[in-house]
């Protein structure tokens, strides 16, 4: 069975800002992938939520965030989710390699208020 699944503005604007780095320097057909192995990858985490690495910050905003990571070859790009019993929740999709903490807060205080 699946979950719902929703997608912050944040990650959606995470989704389009890399679509258009990889549509600008590799090709469409490289952007188009990259969407795909997220589709894939949220396809999966609907049906078994728990499956991500459930992340520990100290930031009490990040409680019970969990990651993980697309498909090859976009590999070193995660998904950050909030997970219930019935949904999850997409709330960004960067590289691994960033400053993760302050890049999930960063904009969290505009979506609350």
């Amino acid at each position: 069975m699946s979950v719902a699944v929703s997608i912050s503005d944040r990650a959606e604007n995470d989704l389009i800002n890399q679509y258009r780095w990889y549509a600008d320097n590799a090709s469409e057909e490289i952007a188009e992938r990259f969407l795909a192995a997220f589709q894939q990858t949220t396809d999966s985490l609907a049906r078994m939520p728990q499956l991500g690495r459930l992340r520990w910050f100290r930031a009490p905003e990040l409680f019970d965030m969990r990651s993980f990571a697309l498909g090859k070859p976009f590999e070193s790009h995660l998904v950050f989710y909030k997970a219930t019993a019935t949904e999850i929740s997409i709330e960004r999709v960067m590289h691994g390699s960033r400053d993760l903490p302050r890049r999930l807060i960063e904009g969290m205080s505009s979506q609350i208020e």
